[in-house]
């Protein structure tokens, strides 16, 4: 039999607009209770008033840079202090830059996109498994990218960050398992989202968030430890 996220306490990083706001949405409307992170305080306060139509009293949320391991741990403690408890930590913040040779890359570029897409990651899971492990249960969605696969020339510092959730994502799920936590890597292809345009062909924010909805349900018994996403149609030599 399957899991059902009726009252279940989700955190989503990054979760203040595109994919992040949208997996908040779908986890709303299936019964949970979610608590989301945005760095910039208008965009969190807009996702919050434009989520509650979804759960009203359901949703909360605090600024917050997942680059920065205190922010984190602040997360982490305000979605408790809010809700009781947390079952569902939904990794999604990232950051992507402008694909250059490595050395136009300046080191700032790097340690950010290293920091939010890889080391947010880590700060999360570092503050949330304790929490999972002492309820005997939970589950840990990272947010990925085919990236991993494809690493296109000028990516060193996005293709480095998003093959290290790889190797964290699976190191994780052998490290939790005998605690009664699943950890899933989502990877995904082109979405379109405000920023990152809107086309026909490219994967939609549902059918992101709809993956979470359906690995989550599945029996505790069961892991699908990754899954990749691509569009099913994309343009001929993309």
């Amino acid at each position: 039999m399957g899991l059902e996220l009726k009252d279940k306490v989700a955190i989503v990083t990054g979760g203040s607009r595109g994919i992040g706001s949208g997996i908040a949405h779908a986890l709303l409307l299936a019964g949970a209770r979610v608590f989301i992170c945005g760095r910039q305080e208008a965009d969190l306060k807009s996702a919050l008033q434009a989520l509650s139509s979804s759960g009203e009293g359901s949703i909360d949320g605090i600024v917050a840079d997942v680059s920065r391991y205190q922010d984190c741990r602040k997360l982490v403690e305000a979605a408790v202090e809010r809700f009781g408890r947390l079952d569902i930590l939904v990794n999604n913040a990232g950051a992507g830059h402008s694909y250059k040779p490595i050395d136009q890359i300046s080191p700032e570029v790097w340690d950010a996109t290293i920091g939010t897409n890889l080391s947010g990651m880590f700060y999360c899971c570092r503050e949330a498994v304790p929490l999972m492990r002492k309820a005997g249960a939970g589950y840990i969605f990272n947010i990925s990218s085919t990236a991993t696969i494809v690493l296109c020339q000028g990516g060193s510092a996005y293709n480095a960050s998003k093959t290290g959730v790889s190797g964290l994502t699976e190191t994780l799920v052998k490290d939790v398992r005998y605690d009664g936590i699943r950890v899933s890597e989502i990877v995904i292809g082109s979405v379109s989202t405000a920023d990152r345009g809107y086309e026909r062909w490219k994967l939609a924010i549902e059918d992101v968030a709809q993956i979470v909805i359906d690995l989550y349900k599945l029996p505790a018994r069961a892991l699908v430890s990754r899954v990749e996403l691509w569009p099913s149609q994309p343009p001929p030599n993309r």
